[in-house]
Parts: structure tokens; C-alpha cells; sequence
């Protein structure tokens, strides 16, 4: 989950610089299935597909709905909606799937668990109103926050419904299997998009954004985020997503962005200890 959250923060540093040059739904049905080629590519070369892989199809189509549904809402809300408000509402996605969590698999926050939590929110709102209270008055809800905010609540709930369908197929086929999902329902949401988009005359870093969230913040992070959910709490899971905003910071140094106010880097403090108890809580018997 540390690779995981690293991965997604350079997702949010690259698409950032792209949100404008193509439509959200031809860009993610296009990720799913560049990053549904290359899981394929690593099933034939390691267990193939056995038949009991082809089990229950409809499971693949509701995991690939959620998860394609959130990325194609985030690039719709930040159509409108500023950076600082959507990260805002981005940390509301393991309170959420905790609750998910309970509601599918009775899974139980212990009060560590719970601290942990409250302690790495406030962390990651701290890093991303860069420790400036006026700056978190001001936060107001519009269009941009709901739409996204419709989209976390897909991701909260994909985690849990990961561990809920998955029937023992290895991890690299259950990835398949959702990656496939979501790239026939984005296609199908998506097909004008596809059809319109001047594929031939897209920037340079369009082509270099695509890559990398196909194959990084796709392929990669579904197998991070898989194996991780059939091992881990729910709310474990997704509370390694409060360290996102300061693995953000990290990408935009190496961007040539320079460094934060030093102030910033209390709320990098504060993540670190939630993942503390986070870990301690994990070792206990």
C-alpha cells in the first residue's frame, strides 16, 4: 500500500497537466485496456486461465464498474472543481470504506485503528491546505466536489467488494478479470469520446500520461490494491491513501515545482504516525 499510494500521487501530478487535452472516458477505456494487456501478458506467463477463472463473470463487471467509475469521475470533477477541494474530499475515502467494510464483511475498527484514522486525516488535510486555516474556511462544496465525491464513494466501496467476490482465483486473474470489466463498460460509456478524440495530434504528454497511469497507476496499483484487500482491514487498506498529498509533494519537487513551506511537513508527521499505529496494530496477535 506504500507503493500503491506513491503510484496514484504521480497519476494526480501527471493528470493534472493533461485534464484539459482529452476526455476523461477515452482516456481511462483506453488505460484499462493497455493495463488489461499487460496483467494478460503476466497471467500467460505465470498460471494462465484456468477454467474456474471464468466463474461468475458478472463479479469482474461490478468490480471493473466501480473502479472505472471513480477514475472517470475524478477527471470530471476536476473539470470544475480546484486540486485543493478535490484532495479534500479524497480523504473522506477510508472513513467511507471502513463503513463499507463493516456493512459487507463486519469487519470492526479497533479504537488504534480508529485513531489512526482521525490522526491521518488531519495529517492529510493539513499537507493539502499547506497548514493554512483561511485556506480551509474557504473550502466550499460545489458541482467539481459532488461529482468526485460520488466517485470516492465508488472506490471506498470497490475495496471491501474485492474480498467479498473473490472466489480464490489468484490475485493477477482477479486483476485481469476487472481490468477487462471495466475496459468493455468504459468503452461502452465512452465510445463517442473514443471516436472523436484526435488520437494522431494528442501532445507528447498526453501519450506519456497514458502510459503511465495504464501501466502504474493501473496495472500495478490494481495488483498493489488486490493483494493488499485480501490481507488487510477495509479501513487499513485505504488509510495508506492519506499519505497521496505528501507523495504529491515529492512528485512536484521532481518536477521542478521546489519545495513546500516547511510548516507542510507537520502534516507529513502526522501520516507517518497514523501508519504507526496503523502497522503496530497489524502486529498485535
Amino acid at each position: 500500500m506504500l507503493m500503491f499510494s506513491a503510484l496514484v500521487a504521480g497519476s494526480f501530478s501527471l493528470g493534472a497537466q493533461v485534464a484539459n487535452d482529452i476526455a476523461p472516458a477515452a482516456l481511462n477505456a483506453v488505460r484499462f485496456w493497455v493495463a488489461a494487456a499487460v496483467i494478460g501478458l503476466l497471467v500467460i506467463f505465470t498460471t494462465g486461465f484456468p477454467l474456474s477463472a471464468f466463474r461468475a463473470l458478472w463479479r469482474y463487471a461490478v468490480l471493473g464498474g466501480l473502479f472505472g467509475a471513480y477514475f472517470v469521475l475524478m477527471f470530471e470533477g476536476l473539470k470544475t472543481a480546484p486540486p485543493v477541494s478535490a484532495a479534500a474530499v479524497f480523504t473522506l475515502t477510508p472513513l467511507l470504506t471502513a463503513g463499507f467494510g463493516w456493512a459487507l464483511l463486519r469487519q470492526r475498527m479497533t479504537p488504534r485503528m480508529a485513531v489512526a484514522l482521525v490522526i491521518g486525516g488531519l495529517g492529510a488535510l493539513w499537507v493539502i491546505f499547506r497548514a493554512d486555516l483561511a485556506a480551509l474556511r474557504a473550502f466550499e462544496v460545489g458541482r467539481g466536489e459532488m461529482i468526485y465525491f460520488a466517485g470516492c464513494i465508488c472506490h471506498a466501496l470497490y475495496t471491501p467488494m474485492v474480498r467479498k467476490l473473490n472466489r480464490g482465483e489468484p490475485v493477477l486473474i482477479f486483476a485481469f478479470g476487472t481490468l477487462v470489466g471495466g475496459g468493455v463498460l468504459l468503452t461502452v460509456f465512452g465510445w463517442r469520446d473514443l471516436i472523436v478524440t484526435p488520437w494522431g495530434g494528442m501532445p507528447a504528454l498526453v501519450w506519456i500520461t497514458l502510459g503511465y497511469v495504464a501501466v502504474f497507476a493501473s496495472a500495478a496499483t490494481i495488483l498493489l490494491l488486490q493483494t493488499a484487500t485480501l490481507r488487510l482491514p477495509s479501513a487499513k487498506v485505504m488509510a495508506y491513501t492519506y499519505l497521496v498529498p505528501s507523495w504529491v509533494i515529492l512528485w512536484e519537487i521532481a518536477f521542478g515545482k521546489g519545495l513546500p513551506a516547511t510548516v507542510i511537513f507537520g502534516g507529513v508527521v502526522l501520516t507517518i504516525i497514523a501508519l504507526g499505529l496503523l502497522l503496530r496494530d497489524e502486529e498485535k496477535p
